[in-house]
């Protein structure tokens, strides 16, 4: 704004004048013109601008009052005024050529000339290593030493000799750079804030004017004309060159007026115009967006205003708050505002025949590389596109099947369309590997070139070189593009047809439509041919071009973001229930949406691929979520649970960015925030791609890409073992290779990899799994075998003795005996078959040598054995002795020692039993050594003497273990009927003993003392009954008889046998005090319990009320809805918890070594019904479950034949006082049960005790 009369400040919004103060009225400025404002700066703490004046003068301008204020004066005139970026300081260079620093309230803190003798406080020490004679100078030899420094030449004439002043980001150091009184030429000085001098630029030749501070702080960026070109150098703190790169111009065919970094630091704004060849000639101007990536600096955006006078360019700055932002002022008043944003250039197909082209705009250059043949880094590529203009956009074509075609708009407002197709004449635009990079790919050609409309500044024109916006490639020769409309909060939509209909190579415009609204993004649907436009006020816009309407979607709550369609063919996503089209946006701040909803809130990056929506996060990690069958619900559950380790989420290095998915594969290509590349395989993609090559029955893609990524190899098997198992040849074919099926059989493990390291999505059909109680490993190879059998025995011969190793119970006699076979097999070159040394090689790599020794020997088949002995490190001294001792033995004997050192006892055990009676004590030796006795028993007839002489070692085999009963049957059987006589006695099998007794005779007084000697082992085990029913009948003593059923309660019993041997006198000698004494006993025991009962029911409500009453104060110190109180419980609290941990913590620790006996003290020990213990009303409840079923005893037949002896005898009163006594217990416990087990106790399945309890009463 230096050659305008006066300060403007144009509001943000709407980019209109609102205020307007003169400069001139208070001779602030001289009303001809002449003077002119060197720096102007919005203070908005203060609502003011600040302007500094050539003539000296420093104002400050009140935005509210349009009052003007003259704070400072400078004889000498100013140069520059610059503000700090906290805008605490302000630099002023002065006519003197000298700096003048202030604080914001214009007080001086120092001053300082520019130029200096000194370096600064940054100079280089000299160490004096070696002379300069001595040191090595690269590429340009030993002359270079004795060369003479050359005399920097004076700045160029294009210079307009002020100094530039720029500031590092957080406002410490400030850079100057002026041009030198005495050469002429320009110097770079960096100084501190308090005016320090730091370094001083070495001297280059052709610095120019042009000076910018990398607001991170690390370079300072400027520009040099060289003798054949010119650069953009950058500078670092200490003076040293750090740098460089072209700008696309001739050397002097312009020059650069400024440098300008956005507040981010990624984007270097170069403002140039043409030099004025003659005097009155019209001069363009040019704004160039540069980025750095991978150490290459990229030409990414070209705005050409033209050499109209009005589209001059005379300001310049990118917005202090929004990063890519850049404000523009025209001479003729028309403010222009970009916001620009990353997106990535790729193809859209989906195809196995797409290449996953991505686009990489590089001034006149496309770069473009098709990263299904190679993922190499930028600048690198597969081949690029040379232009004749600087790129602005980039489009691949919509269509799936036609995604490869590209079209280009340069600065210069020309499309490019590249098509890939039949032609055979070579295009001289398209070269392959750039950057010495070359890749065999089918490349595009230029079909054909279109012009659009020139951009003028007549009357009713707007100045916007870049006129057309979101170019969108819709259909063959039809183009959709976004231009401004006539209002600044307006756009029009174009639609801009090629083909026979463009005149003169013109675009015809087919039609506009307005939109009310300003379109900042869109994304295009082939499918549905609907067209997402987004609006700067939220607002989603479906518009249907074919049929030209525009349709309200939704309003959402973010801005600026990423638009694509959620749903790809044949995918629904679920939005409220129903599958439904949807939005996918992101935002720069991270936000991701679906729709109007927020799924996510750390999102990066995100592209969706086939039914997959991947995205990247600030944690570092990559997340791939299925978009079939799914919901908002799902999905943000989904991102929440993020840290969850699964086949969904990956770690991926800091500041990763998704640039797109191989189609067809399973190649993720990430980039790096320095530039390069990385490919990753995410499982998530890989597991799906695995799963629709085994659905297609693809098993040799499959199982390449599983071996290649380690996936287990199971999952070919598990993913469908039905359709696995029916197409075996299928597999065996298509993998076609020996050493792979051995892969697959040394991998394969009975647990289903598809629920365990692999389960199935959701959506996926049910797995079928094999209906035979077969085992997994088992089944796969025989069928396998089978197959392999089938095709070519000799050629999968190793395969076929890899299935017989691989089973379950491994098959090592089988596979040995096939090798055995192949040495008599002769094996032509021609063949593929193997020989048997080559077999057994092989059987010894997946088998222990010595084990397979042991069964080679457990075939019997020495010529087999020797040929594994061979192979082995074993001493021929050791085995072959062994060897020729075992051929003199007879063949039952033989087998029987191999089997013995072999360790197959059963098998020994059988051939040994063929030996003959004189190897019987050998055979019975064996028996007993390894407990065979079941086995032993089936070798030999029931009838025989080996039969009974291993059953009677059974036999007592058994009675060792205390097992009398068992061992007294098999005794019995065997004939031994004194040792079964002796076992049923000591197993107490009264009965079984009798009968032994029978069988060897017994007279009648030995079966009386043998029946006494059994009813006192009988009455010693509360058997009174069967102990009456001996001594009655066996030892004829009825009256012991009777009074042993008295003693165990049997009253009806005893009640028969008194009147059967006619004792009535026992009636009233014993039998009516017994039940008088029982019913006494009875009342006793019912009085004790009732009063136990009622002692711990009251004292558990006492407890209870305790605790509820500290609760109570507990909930009154705290907030009402405090986490402990929701803790609480009735058997609970705060106090009883920490008195627990703090007293039984450590003794646990001792008792948990201890016996189950002492285990079960220590728990009693806790639930003690100690008053005041800490867990008294668990133990309280423990007590009171005891007393039910104690009490419920009273309803079984003890108490009732009780009660009917007393009523049978008259004893009505003493039967009426114990019914009462029962029914009085019974019905207090049952007034109790909801008083003591409430309902929330009955409900908790956590309290034991009560769920006993009632189970008990009920």
């Amino acid at each position: 704004m230096s050659e305008l009369p006066g300060s403007v400040v144009v509001s943000s919004i709407n980019l209109t004048v609102t205020n307007d103060i003169s400069l001139t009225v208070d001779g602030f400025l001289p009303g001809d013109g002449s003077g002119h404002i060197v720096g102007i700066e919005d203070l908005p703490d203060q609502e003011c601008v600040c302007v500094a004046t050539a003539a000296g003068d420093v104002i400050l301008c009140n935005l509210s009052t349009k009052q003007l204020e003259c704070v400072g004066s400078v004889d000498s005139g100013l140069t520059t005024m610059s503000w700090s970026p906290d805008q605490e300081l302000v630099l002023l260079v002065t006519g003197q050529q000298t700096l003048i620093m202030m604080t914001k309230d214009f007080e001086p803190i120092t001053e300082r000339e520019i130029h200096q003798d000194d370096f600064g406080e940054g100079k280089f020490i000299t160490v004096g290593w070696g002379k300069k004679e001595t040191q090595f100078h690269g590429s340009e030899g030993k002359q270079a030493a004795h060369r003479k420094q050359t005399e920097v030449p004076p700045a160029s004439p294009s210079d307009d000799g002020r100094p530039r002043v720029t500031w590092r980001g957080d406002g410490q150091f400030v850079a100057v750079s002026a041009i030198c009184p005495h050469t002429g030429a320009r110097k770079v000085r960096v100084w501190s804030r308090e005016l320090v001098l730091q370094s001083t630029s070495e001297p280059i030749p052709g610095l120019e004017q042009a000076l910018a501070w990398k607001p991170s702080g690390s370079l300072i960026a400027s520009t040099q004309e060289k003798p054949n070109k010119h650069d953009v150098v950058f500078f670092e703190k200490n003076g040293l060159l750090h740098g460089e790169f072209t700008l696309p111009f001739q050397k002097g065919q312009v020059k650069v007026n400024e440098l300008l970094w956005n507040v981010d630091s990624t984007i270097l704004a170069v403002w140039l115009e043409d030099l004025k060849k003659e005097k009155n000639s019209e001069t363009n101007t040019y704004v160039q967006l540069w980025t750095v990536g991978n150490y290459h600096w990229y030409l990414k955006q070209s705005l050409h205003f033209g050499s109209a006078a009005k589209s001059r360019l005379v300001s310049l700055l990118w917005d202090p708050e929004i990063p890519y932002r850049l404000h523009a002022l025209c001479k003729g008043w028309h403010a222009l505002c970009y916001d620009w944003h990353w997106s990535t250039d790729c193809s859209t197909g989906e195809e196995s025949h797409l290449v996953a082209n991505v686009a990489v705009i590089d001034g006149d250059k496309v770069l473009v590389t098709a990263f299904q043949h190679s993922v190499v880094p930028p600048p690198m590529c597969t081949f690029q596109l040379q232009l004749q203009q600087a790129v602005n956009q980039v489009a691949f074509h919509t269509d799936p099947t036609k995604s490869t075609d590209l079209a280009v708009l340069d600065a210069s407002n020309r499309i490019s369309i590249y098509r890939v197709g039949d032609s055979t004449v070579k295009d001289p635009t398209v070269t392959l590997g750039g950057s010495g990079f070359k890749a065999s790919v089918e490349t595009p050609h230029l079909e054909k070139t279109y012009r659009y409309f020139e951009v003028c500044c007549g009357e009713g024109k707007q100045v916007n070189p870049l006129a057309l916006r979101l170019f969108t490639w819709m259909q063959d020769d039809t183009f959709l593009a976004v231009s401004q409309g006539r209002l600044a909060t307006h756009a029009v939509i174009h639609h801009l047809t090629g083909g026979p209909e463009a005149e003169g190579g013109c675009l015809h415009l087919r039609w506009s439509v307005p939109v009310d609204g300003d379109v900042i993004s869109l994304c295009y649907n082939p499918k549905t041919r609907a067209v997402a436009l987004q609006l700067a006020d939220g607002r989603i816009l479906k518009y249907l071009w074919g049929e030209c309407k525009i349709l309200v979607k939704m309003a959402v709550p973010w801005r600026n973001p990423f638009l694509q369609w959620a749903r790809p063919p044949g995918v629904p996503l679920f939005l409220q229930g129903r599958p439904r089209e949807a939005i996918l946006g992101l935002t720069d701040r991270c936000r991701f949406f679906i729709n109007d909803v927020e799924v996510a809130s750390n999102v990066t990056s995100f592209a969706r691929y086939d039914e997959f929506l991947l995205v990247t996060t600030h944690s570092h990690t990559c997340q791939c979520v299925s978009l079939r069958d799914t919901s908002l619900k799902v999905l943000q559950a989904d991102f929440s649970s993020s840290s969850t380790p699964n086949e969904t989420l990956r770690k991926v290095e800091r500041g990763s960015r998704i640039v797109t998915v191989v189609p067809q594969d399973t190649k993720l290509i990430l980039q790096m925030p320095r530039g390069n590349l990385e490919t990753v395989h995410h499982r998530a993609l890989v597991l799906a791609q695995i799963r629709k090559w085994l659905d297609r029955l693809m098993f040799k893609e499959a199982f390449e890409c599983m071996r290649k990524l380690r996936i287990n190899l199971n999952l070919l098997y598990d993913h469908n073992p039905k359709v696995f198992l029916e197409n075996v040849e299928t597999f065996i074919k298509q993998i076609d290779s020996v050493n792979y099926i051995n892969l697959f059989f040394t991998e394969l493990k009975e647990e289903d990899f598809t629920k365990t390291m692999y389960p199935s999505p959701i959506s996926s059909s049910v797995q079928l799994q094999q209906c035979s109680g077969q085992k997994k490993v088992d089944l796969i190879c025989d069928a396998m075998r089978a197959a392999m059998e089938n095709i070519d025995p000799q050629k999968y011969c190793l395969s076929i003795l890899t299935s017989h190793v691989k089973k379950s119970t491994p098959e090592l006699e089988i596979a040995l005996q096939k090798v055995h076979e192949l040495r008599g097999t002769t094996v032509s070159p021609a063949a593929e078959g193997v020989t048997a040394e080559a077999a057994l090689k092989y059987l010894l790599f997946l088998v222990d040598v010595n084990e397979l020794y042991d069964h080679s020997l457990g075939t019997y088949d020495f010529d087999l054995v020797v040929m594994v002995a061979e192979k082995s490190q074993k001493d021929p001294k050791e085995y072959l002795p062994f060897l020729n001792t075992l051929r003199k033995m007879e063949i039952n004997y033989q087998h029987y020692t191999i089997d013995k050192y072999l360790k197959r006892y059963k098998k020994a055990l059988c051939h040994l039993s063929k030996c003959g009676p004189e190897h019987f004590s050998e055979f019975l030796n064996l028996v007993k050594d390894q407990n065979l006795y079941n086995e032993a028993l089936k070798l030999y007839p029931p009838d025989t003497p080996e039969h009974k002489a291993v059953g009677i070692a059974f036999g007592e085999h058994l009675n060792q273990k205390h097992l009398y009963e068992q061992a007294g049957l098999i005794f019995a059987r065997c004939d031994a009927f004194e040792r079964a006589l002796d076992a049923f006695l000591s197993s107490g099998s009264w009965q079984q003993a009798l009968c032994m007794a029978s069988r060897l005779g017994y007279t009648a007084d030995q079966l009386a003392g043998l029946a006494r000697s059994l009813a006192g082992k009988l009455v010693e085990q509360r058997k009174h009954a069967e102990a009456a029913i001996l001594l009655e009948q066996y030892a004829q003593d009825y009256e012991e008889a009777v009074l042993l059923l008295l003693e165990g309660t049997a009253w009806e019993e005893a009640l028969r046998l008194i009147h059967k041997y006619r004792r009535l006198d026992i009636l009233e000698t014993n039998f009516k005090p017994a039940i008088l004494a029982a019913q006494r006993n009875y009342l006793v025991f019912l009085d004790s319990q009732k009063t136990t009962f009622t002692r711990h029911r009251q004292r558990l409500l006492v407890v209870r009320e305790l605790k509820e009453q500290a609760r109570q104060g507990l909930l009154a110190d705290e907030t009402p809805h405090c986490l402990e109180a929701d803790l609480l419980s009735e058997t609970s609290s705060i106090v009883t918890a920490s008195d627990m941990s703090g007293k039984y913590s450590h003794s646990n620790s001792r008792i948990s070594a201890r016996s189950s006996k002492n285990r079960r003290k220590a728990e009693r020990k806790r639930h003690s019904l100690k008053e005041g213990s800490p867990l008294e009303d668990l133990a309280l409840l423990e007590a009171l479950g005891e007393n039910i079923p104690c009490s419920d005893l009273f309803l079984t037949g003890e108490v009732h034949s009780l009660l009917k002896g007393l009523v049978l005898f008259g004893y009505d009163e003493p039967a009426r006082e114990l019914q009462q006594a029962l029914e009085a217990a019974l019905q207090l416990i049952e007034r109790s049960l909801l008083e003591i087990w409430t309902t929330d106790l009955q409900q908790n399945p956590a309290n034991p005790v009560g769920a006993c309890s009632l189970m008990a009463v009920t």
